[in-house]
Parts: C-alpha cells; structure tokens; sequence
C-alpha cells in the first residue's frame, strides 16, 4: 500500500518579542538565541549585526549604511501521511527566510528561504544513527545508506505543491565549512559572495546535502574571515539577486560568528590554503550569549526523541514508500 506525503508550512515572525514554542527544535540556532536571562537582549544584538552586516555589503547607493533592513521568518514544516490534516502533522524541518525593507524606497524586497536549515531526522541521523555506527568501527565511516531517507524527505517537500505556492525560487542553505577538510582560494570572485574556495573532497554534510538534491559552492564574502559553504540545487550565481544573497550572508555570517567564532569571528582572516579549527584562539567574541555544549547535548536527546517518536513507530511506512520514491 502506498503512502502519500504532504505538508503543511507554518510561519512566524522572528524578532526581539519572539519565544520559541513548546514544539520548536531547541537545538535550532534561533531558539537558543532566544532563551534565557539575556534573551532580548541577545536577540537586538543579533539584528542589529544583521542589518549593519547587510548594509556594508549593500553599499551601493547607501551613503550612510543604513538603507536596508533584513526581516527574518521562522518556516516550520510538519508532514502529514496520506494527506491527513489533523493538526498533528510530524515536525520535520525548521528553516529561514530573508524579507529585505527597503528604507529610501519604501520597498519589501522578498529574500532566500533556506538559510539557517535544522531537522529532526538530521538529528537523528548525525546524534543517533552515526554514533552508533562509529562505535564498532576501527575508522571512521557513515553507515550504508546513511542520509537516504532525509534527502527524499527533502526533496518531495521542495518538490511539493505546498512549497511552490509559498516561495518562488529554490531554498538556499548556508553552514559552516567543516573543521576536517582543507580548503584553498581560487581566483574566482563574486561581487557578493566573494572569493570562491575549493576542496579536494566532500565533507560528510556535503555529501548529505548532495542526497538532499543539493551542490555546495564555498565562498568567503568581503571583510569575513572564513568561507561560507552554499548549497544550493541550480545557479547559485545567475538564479538569486545580489540582494537576495546579501540577506543569506548577512544572516549566516552573523550567526556563525556567535555560534563559531574561533573560525568567523577570527582576528585573521583565511588565507590560500585554509583549514578551520574550533581550537583556534585568536579569535573575539561577541556580545551575545550562547551555550554551545548544551546545544550538542541536546541534539543527542533530540535524536532519540525522533527516533522513538517518528522512526520507529512509522519505520515500516517509512522503509517502504523510500524505496518506491522516484528520485
């Protein structure tokens, strides 16, 4: 018997009042941001790193650097089996999208969906499935199959009629470079993005994203320290405005220099041949307050938490309609 998958987006504005609700992955990035004694705090700090970051790589008619303001939605996405639309749709992925305001024109500029990607079953793959594997392994290796399920996921969402009615062009995910590869510039520069940089080999989350139907370009945008890894299904350079990649950049550069400072928010910046170490110290911080070994605690429970509650009861359903998804 086959099963049909559907789903339902929901959407909420994520500002300096926002709280993360009682389902939200409280490993998410912005979660994180918005919890504690600082919460606020922490969150008008980010905006404003946001905004001012934005408008320093939107200089162009901006004298004063203020023109532009990036407004940010959180888009959660529940998938419902055989079409039910009980309200008890399973949470599968939590993204951001970019609005861009156009202060001198008066002109709301739709961005990039994607940005800040975060999920249940990535969860569950990375803090469930890989450690297991990893434990009764002399050297490191994923297991067979591994990001399989997720990236069909993933792409019978981005394929589906809820997403094309919501957002007009493909999602744009942009993370950090991994600490286990060595990346060297090349000559080729973006306006915008930047200098592009290469690697000899796929990273582990590269090749997750490439089941998930997506390439990954590496680019280091003006006055940053490290390079960006962009995954992206098209053209990532001739099918997003330079203002709809600015959004992206300002958004994930700003995060990953709380999130990561020893690599963005470096006193040096990458050089021809690069490789990111979360043990760098020459590094700064900055003002906003973040608990990064609660973080990776968490998404070990939240693993399991998927697990129990989606993989296995759901397992068989699961098992047989990836193996009949077309590709």
């Amino acid at each position: 018997m086959n099963k049909e998958f559907t789903f339902a987006i929901k959407s909420i504005c994520f500002d300096e009042d926002y709280r993360p609700s009682d389902n939200t992955r409280i490993t998410t990035n912005f979660a994180n941001l918005a919890r504690g004694a600082s919460r606020q705090e922490n969150l008008r700090n980010t905006f404003r790193m946001i905004d001012n970051r934005f408008n320093a790589l939107a200089h162009w008619d901006n004298p004063k650097g203020d023109r532009y303001t990036v407004g940010l939605e959180i888009i959660s996405v529940e998938m419902n089996i055989d079409g039910a639309s009980s309200g008890n749709g399973l949470p599968l992925i939590e993204i951001l999208k970019t609005n861009i305001l156009d202060r001198k024109t008066g002109e709301r500029i739709e961005g990039i969906v994607g940005n800040n990607f975060s999920s249940y079953v990535r969860d569950y793959d990375f803090s469930v499935v890989l450690l297991e594997h990893a434990r009764n392994q002399p050297e490191f290796s994923a297991p067979d199959n591994f990001g399989d399920l997720h990236g069909k996921l993933f792409k019978c969402f981005v394929n589906s009629s809820a997403y094309q009615e919501h957002f007009a062009k493909p999602p744009v995910i942009c993370l950090s470079v991994s600490s286990s590869k060595t990346y060297h510039r090349t000559e080729n520069q973006h306006p915008v993005l930047g200098v592009e940089y290469q690697q000899d080999e796929y990273s582990l989350t590269d090749e997750y994203f490439k089941k998930m139907g997506m390439k990954v370009r590496y680019f280091m945008p003006p006055n940053s320290a490290a390079p960006l890894a962009f995954y992206f299904s098209g053209d990532l350079l001739a099918d997003y405005t330079n203002l709809e990649l600015i959004g992206t950049i300002s958004t994930m550069d700003t995060f990953q220099k709380i999130y990561r400072p020893e690599i963005y928010n470096a006193n040096s910046a990458a050089g021809k041949s690069y490789q990111p170490s979360l043990k760098h110290q020459d590094y700064s911080l900055t003002r906003i307050v973040y608990d990064r070994e609660e973080r990776s605690r968490l998404a070990v429970e939240q693993g399991r938490f998927v697990e129990e509650n989606f993989i296995k009861p759901y397992r068989a359903i699961l098992d047989q309609w990836s193996a009949s998804y077309a590709l």
